[in-house]
């Protein structure tokens, strides 16, 4: 890696070392990383930063491009199927790389087993509807459960050991925690070569720790800049990143749901896809709320040992 970082120019050893040391291994996240955060990161000067990324842009042609370049990256895009073809087709094919996508939902609406098929789906092969990579999973709330990786990749022929051996879980204890752990992403992922990560949930501790209306501008900042780190790792690395988020009720709301997505406008903005998922009976409902191109549909699928699968078909 410090050899990639030395072929920018002005860049040499000692340099190269500090945006390692602080979480900036590639050409690519130094790219995309504000110029302050890396200067404040690095403790290098702010103009050496400008003239470092104006170099590393070069490198990596940051600049305009035309709509048949931006076509070409796209289809280096992969897809990792769900589990479920119903879900898949309303997805474009599946959960897709160089994007975000947020899974909103009431508690027990199925947010952490979609999460939990795709640390096991992710693994297939990419002829298999998988991306062929690890998995780094971050678990605030501690619903992230073992067995249920070792339970799904069994039932689905694999070898539960090697399953459960590409997956990598770190237990957020709170929003600053949180924090540290994405900024470490910047290392992790290329590092063990991971192609997924997931965040379940995104905002539970910012919910609880920022209380109030005089802490919400200081939250939704935060949250505001770590979301767009997450969608920067995601197009520079050619990962899929998947988050959780909460709902919350209106109790001022007489007319139509009352029941809205937390996080405000930031989560609304940051995230590529948006799907809501309910719970109806022992079914699932998944709806894309929010998408660039996909247009507003849903899809069933319930929940067995599986992960996540397709209704059976009455005969």
């Amino acid at each position: 890696m410090s050899a990639d970082l030395e072929s920018i120019p002005g860049v040499g050893r000692e340099l190269a070392k500090r945006f390692i040391e602080a979480g900036y291994p590639t050409i690519e996240s130094i790219v995309v990383t504000p110029p302050k955060e890396l200067s404040d990161k690095t403790k290098i000067g702010f103009n050496t930063i400008l003239k470092i990324q104006g170099a590393a842009r070069e490198i990596f042609h940051a600049d305009f491009k035309t709509a048949a370049d931006f076509y070409e990256k796209r289809r280096q895009m992969q897809r990792c199927t769900t589990g479920s073809r119903k879900l898949d087709e309303i997805l474009g094919g599946g959960i897709e790389t160089q994007a975000m996508t947020e899974l909103i939902g009431e508690y027990g609406a199925g947010k952490t087993q979609l999460c939990m098929t795709l640390a096991v789906t992710a693994q297939l092969p990419n002829g298999e509807g998988g991306l062929e990579g690890k998995v780094a999973f971050i678990d605030t709330e501690g619903t992230f459960m073992p067995e249920r990786i070792y339970e799904i990749a069994s039932s689905r022929g694999l070898d539960p050991q090697a399953a459960a051996s590409n997956v990598y879980v770190a237990r957020a204890y709170n929003s600053s925690h949180q924090c540290l752990l994405i900024d470490r992403l910047f290392t992790f992922v290329p590092e063990k070569k991971v192609k997924l990560v997931v965040v379940d949930s995104m905002i539970s501790h910012f919910r609880g720790e920022y209380v109030g209306r005089d802490s919400l501008a200081e939250r939704q900042q935060k949250l505001n800049m770590y979301l767009h780190k997450l969608l920067r790792l995601a197009e520079a690395y050619n990962i899929a990143v998947v988050i959780t988020n909460q709902v919350q009720a209106n109790p001022a709301q007489f007319y139509g749901n009352p029941i809205h997505p937390a996080g405000g406008h930031v989560m609304a903005h940051a995230c590529t896809h948006r799907i809501y998922i309910r719970k109806k009976g022992d079914t699932r409902i998944a709806k894309v709320i929010d998408s660039p191109y996909l247009p507003e549909n849903e899809a069933s699928f319930i929940i067995t040992e599986k992960g996540i699968e397709d209704i059976p078909e009455k005969k």
